[in-house]
């Protein structure tokens, strides 16, 4: 082949490529901007869909997660008595969380998911099994910090380190519980206060923007740096600093806006803004990131 033709095939491929690909982008803007794209949760995912995005999860996860050192009673987990009988305090411990927190969700043997778990898009599946398809190390990284576009939440900023760990060790043990010795342990479990999570003395500007996306503070207000709804629910939180007072008349401070962020009726009982059973530490980190932009 000569150079002149050769140069020529190339020109031709390359307009072919171009070209298609400007025809998939503009089908691809039709679709979008037409709004012909179902995104309802009665419409399922295609199949082709949900493997990709969950063989990337599962890549994501094990990627993260592999610096994460397991505690060593969470790997003996399996000793939980299969007739849920006296078992080890974490496990009984993560019990009572999982009951409390995850079933609604993810249901429990002979316990169906609530009815939300049932018609979320993915669907969140049984977890009786986790242990056979995470490692111990891999189901801390979720729980911890959650899956986005899915509706798994982050816990970090909800559940103290050791809760989350005993979650983790009770998902351990859960594929060898029946029916009734989940109901049984469950039982014997009681009633499970969350453990408070460590208090930090210095703010940390970095956890602010974190902790404002955990606690959904952008559900209702516009903050720099922070991704969520352009909501006109609250007030935009754009140079805050700049701000003389606080919800009209509190003084406009450090210590005055972290005490507005943790309970907000106390200072103004008209405000629509609830508390949100923030912890001192992340008030803190909160008023300290919103102070900077």
């Amino acid at each position: 082949m000569t150079m002149h033709r050769r140069r020529l095939v190339l020109i031709t491929v390359a307009t072919t490529l171009a070209t298609l690909g400007a025809l998939g982008a503009a089908v691809g803007a039709v679709i979008f901007f037409g709004g012909y794209y179902d995104i309802s949760s009665t419409k399922l995912h295609f199949q082709l869909v949900h493997t990709v995005l969950e063989q990337g999860m599962r890549e994501s996860v094990q990627h993260y997660a592999r610096t994460v050192q397991t505690p060593a009673y969470v790997t003996r987990a399996k000793s939980l008595s299969t007739t849920g009988g006296a078992s080890s305090p974490a496990l009984l411990r993560g019990a009572g969380l999982y009951r409390d927190n995850c079933v609604a969700c993810h249901g429990a043997p002979g316990v169906a998911q609530d009815d939300i778990g049932k018609s979320m898009q993915p669907v969140p599946g049984p977890l009786a099994d986790a242990s056979r398809r995470w490692r111990p190390n891999e189901l801390y990284w979720i729980t911890r910090h959650g899956i986005k576009m899915s509706g798994m939440p982050a816990w970090e900023f909800h559940l103290a380190d050791e809760d989350l760990w005993a979650v983790v060790a009770f998902l351990v043990a859960l594929p060898e519980l029946s029916p009734q010795a989940y109901a049984a342990v469950t039982r014997q479990a009681g009633e499970q206060a969350r453990a408070p999570r460590p208090e930090r003395a210095v703010a940390n500007a970095v956890r602010g923007r974190m902790a404002l996306s955990q606690y959904a503070c952008n559900a209702c207000h516009v903050i720099p740096g922070v991704t969520g709804p352009d909501t006109f629910v609250g007030p935009p939180l754009k140079a805050l600093a700049a701000r003389k007072y606080i919800a009209g008349h509190l003084p406009n401070s450090a210590a005055n806006l972290a005490q507005w962020i943790r309970d907000p009726q106390k200072i103004n009982p008209q405000t629509a803004m609830p508390a949100m059973d923030v912890t001192e530490s992340d008030a803190r980190d909160m008023a300290a990131y919103l102070l900077l932009q």
